[in-house]
């Protein structure tokens, strides 16, 4: 490809542009959202995404993402959709708007049908600049059919993470925004996230079909924050610890459990202990998780004890501390929980408490079904029979499958060039001949999906079990060398080249090193392996599990095993939740 120079009155042109682009953004800034100056990386993102280039920003929680799409949306002429699962954020960035005169709608499944209608017509009145919707909106063909009948300058992407599969929060409503970006005539995207690891960048681009992506990464690093890990040797005295912390640490916080049970156990013993105290998990009522959610964001309670279902949106800035109960999966979610603290920009101190045992709890969620070759194969059957179709018409030929699983099934046969999507984003057969050979590969890319869970699960135990400053530990995970420029000036002072952030508990109080005995090692062989502890499971034996109902052993491996329970349900289980008949 064949380049030139700008001439010297192009060069004049365009920095003349820059000039009234960048007055522009000022006067925005102080005439409308009353911000005296932009944030760290604020300025490249927007100046990305005014030049129409296709951008991912990774940004720490609480830097200001809103405002890298607000502005653009202000000055384009068009229209800027915000693709997002966050319903109450909605609602907030809607009221927000609207306060300082910015039109705005948002569709989601929260509105009557006459606020849906409204919104609507909003939207063709050319009332609202800025559009909020879920991915599940966003790809129904009415709401396609709206926005395809107005100028689209921009699609934001929210929590941008949630459409990788590599992602720690994959969620398979997003695996469609793609198909929805090429039916509105793929206008330019903007992904926000906070946390992303190179794959997971990589995986974005590609879902969004993003060829030439401008990743714009403004580190992860966040020093008001002090990381460090407890360790404990039984449940009781993990307990124990976090009726400590609790009582002993000033200011609001969140306790995060792994299971509905633990969460609920510790709830109701600082209740007991006269704390002020509130709860949230998936299982409680929905009215009721709102209600909590609100006396905890009102400071009407001091504490939320809470599964991972209270997260994504949550932004309590005067949050001082966040304590894990067990280990979450991965080291993804363990930022993206912990980081819920200190976003006021004001000290804050994030706790794991850690016992080896806990591992188990996390491996027993990566025991999922991930698709098979069989269930891709009943997919493509039930496409086949119906197509031209939607997925909802799809997903009545497949009633005992899960959503999520159907939504990752059919993204599969899409992308192994099985199936295919109009721009109705009706599903339609693709000149291929669909072998066995071919569910069987697109199947393989999950087994991927399972080994990388795996490893990423022993990835966040190491950090548990380590010795070095977990700040370090975490920004190597996540490829960060913003602070690179720090460790050179510790360098300088003659501290030594290996940056560390000098507030975890590693950096405080170093562990103590064992002295090397001189003495040459003995190596003595294994032990014997001991029995097995309770009944011993066999292939073909009644076993029952609770909540299920009793079933038949497919297989057995290692302490996981696979059962087949009435109706040819296969689910697999970690041993210690089976029992015999």
């Amino acid at each position: 490809m064949v380049t030139r120079n700008m001439s010297a009155g192009e060069l004049r042109g365009a920095q003349r542009a820059g000039t009234a682009r960048t007055r522009r953004i000022r006067s925005l800034l102080h005439n409308v959202f009353g911000v005296d100056k932009l944030r760290t990386g604020q300025q490249k993102v927007i100046d990305s995404v005014l030049e129409g280039r296709d951008t991912l920003a990774i940004m720490p929680t609480g830097s200001g993402k809103s405002l890298c799409y607000q502005i653009p949306a202000s000055i384009f002429k068009g229209k800027t959709v915000v693709v997002s699962p966050l319903i109450s954020l909605m609602k907030d960035q809607l009221e927000k708007l609207e306060e300082i005169g910015i039109g705005a709608a948002q569709l989601n499944s929260s509105l009557s049908r006459e606020e849906e209608l409204e919104a609507l017509a909003s939207i063709r009145n050319n009332l609202s600049n800025i559009i909020f919707c879920t991915p599940e909106r966003l790809v129904t063909p009415d709401f396609l059919e709206v926005l395809k009948e107005t100028e689209i300058t921009l699609l934001v992407v929210d929590e941008a993470h949630c459409i990788s599969q590599w992602g720690h929060d994959f969620r398979p409503a997003y695996l469609e925004i793609g198909a929805a970006l090429r039916a509105l005539g793929q206008p330019p995207v903007l992904a926000l996230t906070a946390t992303a690891t190179e794959e997971v960048i990589e995986d974005i681009a590609h879902q969004l079909g993003a060829r030439r992506m401008n990743v714009i990464n403004t580190g992860v690093y966040r020093p008001n924050l002090h990381y460090r890990v407890i360790q404990v040797t039984n449940p009781a005295e993990k307990l124990t610890q976090a009726l400590r912390l609790v009582r002993e640490t000033a200011g609001v916080g969140i306790v995060y459990a792994a299971t509905v049970k633990a969460a609920t156990e510790l709830y109701e013993r600082l209740e007991e202990d006269g704390e002020s105290v509130a709860l949230y998990h998936g299982r409680l009522p929905a009215k009721e998780r709102q209600r909590n959610q609100e006396l905890f964001m009102n400071g009407e309670r001091r504490v939320m004890v809470a599964t991972n279902a209270f997260g994504m949106g949550i932004d309590k800035s005067d949050t001082r501390f966040v304590i894990h109960l067990q280990v979450p999966a991965n080291l993804e979610a363990y930022y993206q929980e912990s980081g819920r603290a200190g976003r006021d920009g004001k000290d804050a101190e994030c706790t794991l408490l850690y016992f080896q045992d806990d591992k188990r709890v996390q491996q027993f969620f990566l025991v999922k079904h991930y698709p098979s070759a069989q269930d891709l194969r009943a997919v493509y059957e039930a496409a086949a029979a119906l197509v031209p179709c939607q997925s909802d018409v799809i997903r009545t030929a497949v009633p005992d499958m899960p959503d999520t699983q159907l939504k990752v099934c059919l993204k599969l046969l899409k992308d192994g060039k099985l199936l295919r999507q109009n721009r109705k984003l009706d599903w339609l057969l693709t000149n291929r001949d669909a072998q066995q050979v071919h569910f069987e590969q697109l199947a393989a890319i999950y087994e991927q999906k399972q080994e990388r869970d795996h490893q990423a699960l022993e990835q966040m135990v190491a950090y548990a079990q380590s010795g070095y400053c977990r700040w370090k530990l975490l920004l190597d995970y996540f490829g960060d060398d913003s602070v690179d420029s720090a460790a050179e000036r510790a360098s300088a002072r003659g501290t030594g080249a290996s940056w560390q952030c000098g507030c975890c508990d590693n950096c405080i109080s170093p562990p103590a090193v064992q002295p090397i005995d001189d003495e040459e090692p003995v190596f003595e062989p294994p032990p014997e392996p001991s029995a097995p502890h309770g009944p011993v499971i066999a292939v073909g034996s009644q076993v029952k599990v609770p909540k299920f109902d009793i079933g038949t052993v497919l297989s057995v491996a290692g302490d996981q095993i696979t059962i087949e329970f009435p109706e040819n349900t296969t689910k697999t289980f970690m041993a210690e939740f089976v029992q015999p008949v």
